[in-house]
């Protein structure tokens, strides 16, 4: 290289704008995030603050994706809402009814199908966010006072890209392509059972199709972000509320292979999965060893054609490189 052309390099270089190194390290994280998330065979949104310093990464931040049962964390802030304002209590005892027991995981349809069966409101709460029992999860979507009640507090709180519009049952035939339900007195576990098989397969994959691109029960990952950051601040309900929020879902007992996946072992995590379809989510709060912090991340998969397995390793390996990021970089 001559004298001249290296001149000409050097000058280059020096006007050439420049990032902060901070600001070039989270770029250097958010390429990475992109790399590991074609592993997922989808679409991959996530969104990351690092709760302490307020640094913030996105991967399609401002992408609509299907939350699934991550939809049940929006539902618990509306729910402890009114426990805080003296409208519900925790011990307060809610009798279920057959027409309650509804389909997908969980356990009170598997092991109540009579009814009779007795719970408090706080029962009902860690069932939905524990083990994501659909059926308590209806319930208490019907004492949050329903979909548009879930979706308004959102709306007050300043969160615009969070829709609850469904229960867990109504999402399901959707999903499925079950239609024509009864009215809600005549559903059974076995009239939806029934109706789930009487699904012809290419009813079921147009059904998956419209589910994908529908707008309803969706969330941008950077609102769901919005939404645990708020959480962790206590800011948007009491604080005993907001810890025994936090106490559910560090116990969570869905998506080992998710957030945590692949974690050094004994990291706390309290986080929400989702899945249905081609959709697979975890939404949660990582704490960071050694006062390293915390970090709210919002990891969204949609319309993969992979295996669930391979979804929720790219969600992992996303989580570690994030977990490792901040870290290191705590400050």
């Amino acid at each position: 290289m001559t004298r001249l052309s290296t001149s000409i390099a050097l000058a280059v270089l020096l006007l050439a704008p420049t990032l902060p190194a901070e600001d070039a390290a989270l770029e250097r994280l958010e390429r990475e995030m992109a790399r590991l998330a074609q592993g997922a065979g989808g679409a991959v949104g996530v969104a990351v603050t690092h709760l302490e310093t307020g640094r913030k990464v996105a991967l399609r931040g401002r992408e609509r994706f299907p939350m699934a049962s991550s939809y049940k964390v929006p539902i618990a802030v509306r729910l402890l809402e009114r426990v805080d304002r003296g409208e519900l209590r925790l011990d307060q005892m809610v009798e279920l009814r057959a027409k309650d027991l509804h389909p997908g995981s969980g356990t009170l349809t598997d092991l109540f199908n009579k009814p009779g069966l007795t719970l408090s409101v706080r029962n009902l709460l860690e069932l939905m966010l524990l083990i994501s029992d659909n059926s308590a999860t209806d319930v208490c979507l019907r004492l949050a006072g329903g979909p548009e009640r879930v979706m308004a507090r959102m709306r007050e709180v300043g969160i615009q890209g969070i829709d609850v519009n469904r229960s867990t049952a109504q999402l399901i035939a959707d999903a499925t392509g079950v239609t024509h339900l009864p009215p809600e007195d005549e559903w059974t576990p076995e009239l939806f059972s029934q109706l789930l098989r009487s699904v012809p397969p290419d009813t079921g994959r147009e059904a998956a199709l419209r589910f994908n691109a529908d707008r309803r029960d969706t969330a941008e990952p950077e609102a769901m972000r919005a939404l645990l950051e708020r959480i962790w601040a206590r800011d948007l309900l009491r604080p005993d509320s907001a810890e025994l929020l936090l106490d559910i879902m560090r116990r969570c007992r869905t998506g080992g292979a998710r957030l945590r996946g692949i974690l050094p072992a004994g990291t706390e995590v309290a986080h929400k999965t989702g899945t249905i379809g081609g959709t697979t989510n975890d939404v949660g709060i990582v704490t960071l060893p050694d006062g390293a912090g915390h970090v709210a991340i919002a990891a969204f998969v949609k319309s993969s054609e992979k295996e669930v397995p391979a979804r929720e390793r790219a969600i992992a390996e996303i989580a570690r490189a994030v977990h490792d990021f901040f870290l290191f970089n705590p400050r």
